[in-house]
């Protein structure tokens, strides 16, 4: 989906239920409410995706998202909570051998459970919202600029353009989101989530909320990689004799690169943590884990083509 190159805009990252720390950020950037909508006299906001699940204040924020958008004063891409949600309503393909999309495992019910929990008295509003999730892009451009949760890759991403009307899944894509090796699945999986590796040497990790992974997250600008831990980028890293072993060639082959003469790319989903400024010029993730008493973060962006670190902000969470 293209949007306007002229305008400025307030890139928001993941907000996670966490509401009045997205009402406070939106006052700190200069946005008033008039009514339901948060508004400016000049800009737009762009939200990363994945409002829901994991916070406190899961309806409201998806009101509150949902309200600007509606008014023109907002645009909000897709996250992979946001298709979590939409693929545990979704029957499957009976050939797919799965009931749903996504699958009801204890990981997805748990991931979902703050979500589910707080629309039980609410039925109606929560299948307007899924409506209203059908509805969001997966990704943002223009010429300056782009806009994705977890990863631009510009090849899944041609593809998907001949596939979707603006980037927005369908139901047809959604059902066939159910087969694993499927072009739908692989990129969302892509898009949504990232890139990965398998880890080393049949080692496993376990994450903080107990999920125990074969793999782990990886870089998707490093231009001369040598070792696993040049590559590594989650929260809770590698054991140190994992992050010290080489790369194969084949390895090295097999990553993906956004190169640094591509547009301005922005992210959320990745967990960081400390002061939010820029991984590369043209690359910036606006998640620093705000859900987990981190801090909610914007980059305030107008016509410039190379990141600015004094135009990050952000409020900090406090418990």
């Amino acid at each position: 989906m293209i949007i306007d190159p002229e305008r400025s805009y307030d890139l928001i990252g993941d907000v996670h239920g966490c509401a009045h720390t997205l009402t406070r950020l939106l006052d700190q950037l200069g946005y008033s409410q008039h009514g339901e909508v948060w508004r400016h006299p000049r800009r737009q906001v762009i939200f990363l995706g994945d409002i829901i699940d994991r916070g406190p204040r899961i309806r409201e924020s998806l009101h509150l998202v949902h309200a600007m958008v509606d008014a023109g004063q907002a645009h909000c891409i897709m996250g992979n909570h946001e298709f979590n949600a939409l693929g545990w309503y979704t029957p499957a393909p009976p050939e797919s051998g799965k009931a749903f999309v996504r699958d009801h495992t204890p990981r997805y019910a748990m991931l979902l459970q703050q979500t589910f929990q707080q629309f039980e008295q609410y039925p109606q509003e929560w299948q307007a919202f899924r409506e209203w999730l059908m509805e969001l892009p997966l990704f943002l451009e223009n010429e300056r600029f782009r806009v994705v949760h977890a990863c631009w890759d510009n090849a899944v991403i041609d593809q998907l353009r001949q596939r979707l009307t603006d980037g927005r899944v369908d139901a047809e894509f959604l059902r066939d989101a159910a087969f694993p090796d499927g072009f739908a699945a692989k990129a969302l999986d892509r898009l949504l989530r990232g890139t990965d590796m398998p880890l080393p040497e049949g080692l496993t990790l376990t994450s903080a909320e107990g999920f125990t992974r074969s793999f782990f997250r990886t870089k998707f600008w490093e231009e001369n990689p040598q070792t696993y831990g040049d590559i590594v980028f989650q929260p809770d890293g590698l054991p140190e004799k994992a992050a010290r072993l080489p790369l194969s060639e084949s390895q090295k082959s097999r990553l993906f690169l956004y190169g640094p003469s591509d547009p301005l790319l922005f992210v959320g989903h990745y967990w960081r943590s400390g002061e939010p400024a820029p991984i590369r010029h043209n690359l910036a993730c606006l998640d620093y884990s705000a859900v987990k008493y981190g801090k909610l973060v914007a980059y305030r962006l107008d016509q410039e083509t190379r990141l600015d670190p004094a135009k990050f902000v952000w409020v900090n969470v406090e418990r």
